[in-house]
């Protein structure tokens, strides 16, 4: 009798709440104007100006990003084949020329921050190829998308406001903004909350730049990981690595990277 009671009473609750319940989240594309407009103004009413607003005019729910997020099959494979496939002869190479050539910014970098330019450089190729292959979605569809779905609604919800403050605050404008389906930006793939928390004008032109200034990017993922408590000296395999990828193999696959690049 008590559950029933209680089950009235939720559906009571439900019903009452009405359309602004409703339009929390959803699992199909039907309601995704109207919960963008709602997000619009909580948005402005936080202080994100006109211009940077105008990034969310004429967004529609993308289907392709909700596919993809269902489909990670990456994650699904073995260890073995997953550092096979990231951990190539190629970009081994490749990784050694990078270190070669800026090899004055990579000292000054470990020097200043404490991780080895062996995690940066591994770091750079896994994730882009050293910045050929950073995404060319627009960055805010995809947050968007994800913010208004259910299954990470709140954690994307807080990207998205995340990517309005950097267009707000002019560190990139909205046209530049493009990136990985899930809303990654830069050379080493900063989520839109770390690209405001940890990135560094590291070149000290005035911007923090992910995108085309090599310094910053270095930077940025060392001081990121610095934050999240690496520890200089303490090897390439360290507890701060799953702060920057929760998956266990992409974390061995860095590692791995590292070891054999030195």
């Amino acid at each position: 009798m008590k559950l029933k009671t209680l089950a009235v009473a939720g559906l009571f609750m439900v019903l009452a709440a009405g359309p602004a319940a409703a339009a929390s989240c959803g699992n199909s594309g039907a309601g995704f104007d109207r919960w963008l407009g709602s997000f619009k103004k909580e948005a402005a009413a936080k202080g994100i100006g006109r211009r940077a607003l105008g990034a969310l005019n004429g967004l529609t729910y993308s289907r392709q990003v909700i596919r993809l997020d269902r489909n990670q099959k990456s994650f699904r494979i073995s260890q073995a084949a997953f550092i096979k496939g990231r951990v190539t002869p190629g970009r081994l190479k490749r990784a050694r020329q990078k270190l070669k050539k800026h090899a004055r910014l990579f000292a000054a970098i470990e020097k200043k921050y404490g991780v080895p330019k062996e995690i940066i450089v591994a770091i750079w190729a896994m994730e882009t190829d050293f910045g050929a292959n950073r995404g060319k979605m627009n960055v805010f569809r995809s947050l968007a998308t994800l913010a208004y779905d259910c299954r990470r609604s709140a954690f994307f919800k807080n990207e998205l406001m995340a990517a309005l403050k950097i267009a707000h605050r002019g560190w990139m404008s909205p046209k530049q903004m493009r990136g990985a389906w899930a809303g990654e930006l830069g050379q080493t793939q900063f989520l839109a909350s770390s690209y405001l928390n940890y990135a560094v004008d590291y070149n000290g032109d005035g911007r923090r730049d992910l995108v085309r200034t090599t310094a910053d990017v270095l930077a940025s993922t060392a001081n990121y990981l610095k934050r999240k408590g690496w520890r200089r000296g303490g090897g390439f395999r360290q507890a701060a690595l799953a702060e920057w990828n929760k998956s266990r193999k992409y974390q061995v696959a860095i590692a791995v990277f590292a070891e054999r690049v030195k």
